[in-house]
């Protein structure tokens, strides 16, 4: 794949930004559209083509990605008058790196089977540091042909990127992803808590625990964060929320009780309650300043 192919990048916020400006710097043309023009002038300036609707997205690209907020986001962008169904052509490639439910990457997979349009399902792991870095873990589901071709185009986004199976497989897996990240949030900041309430140096602490058994990317990379009272998004709390509920409602599907991630949720809950929507998941912190 060369650069004739041509991209549309659909969601410029913390995460979507920063992937947009590799495409770009690889030489892509890439046209962009976010709710908010703003957002994107930065892209603009690198020499980006703004678009009106995720419908013009569709009518000028050859290739287009999504990372937007919430389902409801994604089914507006796909399904809406204006969205990107109504005006993608055949043959085209739409890439959904949103954290959505299966359901939908599902649904989007079979009105793509039906109107000629390939889709894959591809959400993402590592946060604004993954995304600046072009190191995003990649959680891919849909045809294993289509994912084999958009492969020059993940690997300008990440590094780990792996294929999981069928149309849903890669929400599927970034589910395990953040049930796994929600309980490792609570232990990291217990830690803190409780080397600070036994007055320990909690940096020193951290470079004691973080390269053994104890380490973590969250630990590495969001924990160093907390010691700076830097509680700035690289993953917003609203959005981990988000998450978590998705995996409760498919877990409850499968007769699944997942218990540590009922806990986690409860306490980000809190959280939002007291006006922390917008920080980032490090914020969890806080919750043992109540």
């Amino acid at each position: 794949m060369g650069t004739k192919k041509t991209i549309g990048f659909i969601g410029i916020g913390v995460m979507g930004k920063s992937m947009a400006n590799h495409l770009l710097s690889e030489g892509y043309k890439l046209f962009a559209y976010s709710r908010t023009k703003e957002k994107a002038e930065d892209l603009l300036v690198n020499g980006a083509e703004w678009k009106n609707t995720p419908k013009e997205i569709a009518e000028n690209a050859d290739i287009i990605i999504t990372m937007v907020g919430y389902p409801n986001d994604v089914e507006h962008v796909y399904f809406g008058e204006y969205g990107l169904f109504a005006g993608a052509n055949k043959g085209a490639l739409l890439i959904d790196m949103t954290t959505s439910t299966p359901t939908l990457a599902k649904k989007i997979y079979e009105e793509g089977q039906k109107i000629g349009i390939h889709t894959l399902d591809a959400p993402v792991s590592g946060g604004d540091i993954g995304a600046k870095n072009g190191t995003l873990s990649i959680m891919v589901g849909g045809d294993v042909h289509t994912f084999e071709e958009m492969m020059p185009i993940f690997t300008i986004l990440g590094e780990n990127i792996i294929y999981q199976g069928e149309a849903g497989a890669g929400q599927h897996t970034k589910m395990c992803n953040q049930i796994a990240i929600a309980s490792n949030m609570i232990g990291v900041s217990e830690a803190i808590v409780y080397a600070r309430k036994a007055g320990l140096n909690p940096d020193t602490v951290l470079k004691a625990i973080s390269s053994g058994a104890a380490g973590s990317w969250s630990m590495s990379n969001l924990i160093p964060r907390v010691l700076k009272e830097d509680y700035s998004p690289g993953f917003f709390i609203k959005h981990f929320i988000k998450d978590m509920g998705i995996a409760l409602e498919e877990a409850e599907k499968m007769n699944l009780h997942l218990p540590g991630l009922e806990l986690a949720k409860k306490m980000y809950d809190s959280l939002v309650n007291r006006g922390e929507e917008n920080s980032g998941t490090q914020a969890l912190i806080k919750f043992w300043d109540y």
